[in-house]
């Protein structure tokens, strides 16, 4: 990361979640973030001085702290959600809701945790919400990161979260496979994704979405030095 840049507050929400777990950790190790603010339902086990934990209701939020940039990494899936309205009320609806408070407080930045095939227009439903939100945001923030990983490699176990049957089946093929796999297509590490969205947010000027091999590329090239 450039050493001219200022000291960056940041704000975080999914912190619990597979990339977004990554992001903390790789906001942490940025000398050039001077407070992270995180938004959760539950406590963290992460404890750090330049980390304040916010445990806050996603539909009900209060005014939030000033920040610079926001890092936007809520998820779920259908399955655990248990239906579409209430798949819609996290990657949608709570997503908006932590981007437009942030937006309040300062930040002129966001970057969004999104996925490859993401389209307001798209008849699948997944691609619909993610589109959806997009386009939102795309109305919120003059600087906007998108991420559009495809199937995101990573240890859910650890994270006692859900793995879908189809990832169980596709994951050992994706790592072998990966390498032949169209660009925006190709799998890609959960914290590779994060790295990226990271290292590239502070410097982003207008919109910019990064496929799942650039997120590779970015996430996985030597830190560049002051």
């Amino acid at each position: 990361m450039p050493g001219h840049l200022a000291p960056r507050r940041v704000l975080l929400a999914g912190a619990t979640g597979l990339v977004g777990g990554h992001i903390l950790r790789a906001l942490l190790a940025d000398p050039t973030v001077s407070d992270i603010h995180v938004l959760s339902r539950r406590p963290l086990a992460e404890a750090d001085s330049k980390v304040q934990v916010h445990l806050v209701d996603f539909s009900r939020l209060p005014a939030l702290p000033g920040v610079d940039e926001v890092y936007l990494a809520l998820g779920t899936t259908i399955r655990v959600a248990g239906s579409q309205q209430a798949f819609r009320a996290v990657d949608l609806d709570a997503n908006l809701a932590v981007a437009k408070a942030a937006a309040a407080a300062g930040a002129s930045r966001a970057g969004l945790v999104s996925a490859v095939g993401a389209d307001a227009a798209s008849s699948v439903f997944y691609n619909r919400v993610k589109g959806e939100l997009e386009d939102a945001l795309k109305t919120l923030y003059p600087n906007l990161l998108i991420a559009h990983p495809s199937l995101l490699l990573g240890d859910r176990d650890r994270l006692k979260q859900p793995t879908r049957w189809g990832e169980k089946i596709a994951m050992p093929f994706a790592r072998m496979l990966g390498p032949f796999v169209p660009g925006r297509y190709a799998p890609v590490e959960a914290g590779a994704v994060a790295t990226a969205l990271v290292r590239t947010l502070p410097l982003t000027q207008g919109l910019r979405v990064l496929a799942s091999d650039e997120l590779a590329r970015i996430g996985s090239t030597a830190r560049p030095g002051p």
